[in-house]
């Protein structure tokens, strides 16, 4: 089953089409992500080869791998370390919530990397402690007798 997914995935990465913004090469401002052709003249909503594709039925993946990661897991997002009860971590990935304050998203990374979990944004969210550089006595009491004299 394991072999017969990420065939399956590898097939959908290969076949995966793109599909461009009208008159995105026209403006610098439009972003590259789509947008449906809606003028009422428009070439590329008419459907004229020369002018982009449109998303129809069949550029779809297989049904039996949509929505899962390239890597061959399921994702599965979290918000909480309760959430995370009830995982296989043989199935399973872990995304943490770009909601999630440092202080949990360390609590649930310790807790998914004890269950074995793979976490797909992992970062380090351990508190950083700054020092400060200590301020040798010696030093100062240099300078005090430079400035005396």
């Amino acid at each position: 089953m394991a072999d017969e997914k990420m065939r399956l995935i590898r097939a959908r990465n290969g076949k995966r089409a793109t599909f461009k913004r009208q008159c995105i090469h026209h403006k610098k401002k439009l972003d590259d992500v789509w947008r449906r052709p809606r003028g009422l003249q428009s070439k590329m909503r008419k459907q004229i080869r020369a002018k982009g594709r449109l998303p129809k039925p069949g550029f779809g993946g297989p049904a039996a791998v949509r929505g899962f990661h390239p890597s061959g897991y399921e994702e599965v997002l979290i918000f909480t370390p309760a959430d995370l009860e009830g995982l296989n971590s043989e199935t399973h990935a872990v995304r943490i919530a770009r909601t999630v304050g440092n202080k949990k998203r360390e609590v649930i990374q310790d807790k998914a990397l004890e269950l074995g979990l793979k976490v797909l944004n992992l970062k380090d969210a351990s508190r950083k402690v700054v020092e400060e550089p200590e301020v040798v006595e010696e030093d100062v009491a240099e300078e005090e007798v430079a400035l005396d004299e």
